[in-house]
């Protein structure tokens, strides 16, 4: 553990997701992803970025169910393996400790650059970043 950051090595995770250029596309990218579904409760909803914020392949995911297949909604895998994981509270009043967040990580620790870096919204109330490492 290094300044409340923590290793952590997760699965694979099978998801629907909507894709977009960069994050100043994610809010539009998850009201989509949201719309195609028929209940938001109990479902688990990740971001995925693939390269920088600017210009990378944002994500937005749902963690999808044994069946599920909605149009305009494509099928991908969040790859497992290891990353560092940090935690932000009530992070819907604090979204710009998520870059914030991901920069201290990845100063210290070695990035593995062929894996996205991804938030876990928990909750409305918590957010989980992990940034992958090697």
């Amino acid at each position: 553990m290094k300044n409340n950051f923590l290793e952590v090595v997760i699965d694979d995770i099978n998801v629907l997701c909507v894709s977009t250029l960069g994050v100043k596309g994610s809010v539009e990218a998850f009201r989509t992803l949201e719309s195609k579904l028929p209940t938001l409760k109990s479902r688990k909803f990740y971001g995925v970025l693939i390269g920088n914020s600017d210009n990378g392949i944002y994500r937005a995911c749902v963690a999808s169910l044994p069946g599920e297949n909605y149009l305009g909604v494509e099928k991908w895998v969040i790859p497992g393996g290891k990353y560092v994981k940090a935690k932000i509270s009530d992070w819907e009043k604090h979204t710009y400790l998520i870059a914030q967040t991901f920069s201290s990580m990845a100063t210290k620790f070695r990035v593995d650059d062929s894996r996205p870096s991804v938030e876990y919204y928990k909750s409305q109330k918590e957010l989980l970043l992990l940034l992958p490492i090697s």
